[in-house]
């Protein structure tokens, strides 16, 4: 399995933008989809975007399209979520994982997972 280590999150006032960054490491990053997911308090983790693995095809939930953008850079094992227009109910911890094949929007159908960055956005 692959090693994930997501950075970037933060505070940022509504209609700001944040850069979320995962790293990947101990497997050849090219093999798997990636996807980011988000968990607020009280709630269940839920699906945010996805990208296969050349970076060919991404998916949006319905919340994130035209706001968010998901691209990977496979030479340097890193994706990349960048949040534009944030809004107070984009405050969640922020998920980065991995999966060998088709995007799914269920997180239990990924299989590695990082430790989460958080985001605060004030409104």
């Amino acid at each position: 399995q692959v090693a994930l280590v997501e950075s970037g999150g933060g505070l940022v006032q509504a209609g700001g933008s944040l850069t979320l960054s995962c790293a990947a490491s101990g497997d050849t990053f090219s093999k798997y989809s990636m996807a980011w997911f988000r968990q607020a308090p009280g709630e269940e983790r839920k699906f945010v975007a996805a990208i296969r693995e050349s970076g060919g095809r991404a998916d949006y939930a319905d919340s994130a399209k035209g706001r968010f953008t998901i691209s990977r850079d496979n030479g340097a094992n890193t994706v990349t979520l960048q949040m534009d227009s944030l809004e107070s109910e984009d405050t969640a911890a922020y998920y980065c994982a991995a999966r060998s094949g088709v995007i799914l929007r269920t997180p239990r159908f990924w299989p590695s997972w990082g430790q989460g960055t958080q985001v605060t956005v004030s409104s």
